[in-house]
């Protein structure tokens, strides 16, 4: 395996990434892995290598790139968290759809990477980014996951939901059972916005389970929803970008 540590150029500025990827020529796969609002840390590159390990070129951006240039949550206390939520509510779909152009680029002039088979994944902050992609670039992201996803179906223009008749690939959708940042109203929202549209999404209730269930280093952690979870998600990636 190789871990490369680099940056990619935006519209925007210079974004670090952290890739993983099988060390043999390839091309493989690609996954695009965007981080929860804690910051690209140590805890998703091993999430991310976790799925390089399986034959994918993972790469994992640093979405707060305009405000700071390195940055991952170092305590729990109320200062840090307000900072964090300062950093989380400065980003839109929107930017992070322009994010992913650059990142469309870099893969492009890779030759390790196979940039004709692109999936996404995104957790908490990033689940709404994650199936923003897949509307915004329909002919390009094969499958895209949410897992405890914000702000999926909610009363914005930019919505998530309301752009699923754009989505041309699979998506997966995990929501923990107990979730203040995503309620079961939005759920149900999601579910019928689903039922009512021609996308080809799963919807997946966790038992049991609290926001944050899948990260090893949270207190929440459920060690066997995590791993059905990573279940799902090498299906996922693997029926649409290894054997579509």
């Amino acid at each position: 395996m190789l871990d490369i540590h680099t940056v990619i150029s935006t519209a925007a500025g210079d974004m670090a990434t952290f890739v993983s990827r099988p060390a043999d020529e390839g091309p493989h796969p690609v996954v695009f892995f965007y981080m929860d609002a804690p910051g690209k840390r140590e805890e998703l590159h091993d999430m991310a290598r976790r799925i390089a390990t399986t034959g994918y070129y993972v790469v994992l951006p640093q979405l707060y790139y305009r405000r700071i240039e390195e940055y991952s949550v170092q305590d729990s206390g109320d200062a840090a968290r307000a900072e964090m939520f300062e950093h989380m509510n400065s980003l839109t779909n929107a930017m992070i759809v322009e994010d992913t152009a650059a990142m469309f680029d870099f893969i492009d002039a890779d030759p390790a990477a196979d940039s004709t088979r692109v999936g996404c994944v995104g957790y908490c902050m990033s689940g709404p980014f994650s199936l923003a992609q897949a509307a915004a670039y329909p002919d390009r992201i094969a499958c895209a996951a949410s897992v405890y996803g914000v702000r999926l179906a909610v009363d914005t223009p930019d919505s998530p939901h309301k752009a699923f008749a754009q989505v041309k690939g699979e998506l997966y959708i995990a929501c923990a059972e107990t979730d203040i940042y995503a309620p079961p109203e939005m759920v149900a929202l999601l579910e019928q916005t689903v039922a009512e549209s021609d996308v080809n999404a799963t919807i997946e209730w966790y038992p049991g389970t609290e926001h944050g269930f899948a990260f090893p280093q949270r207190s929440v952690y459920d060690k066997a929803a995590a791993e059905v979870h990573w279940r799902r998600l090498h299906s996922l990636f693997d029926r649409n970008l290894k054997n579509p």
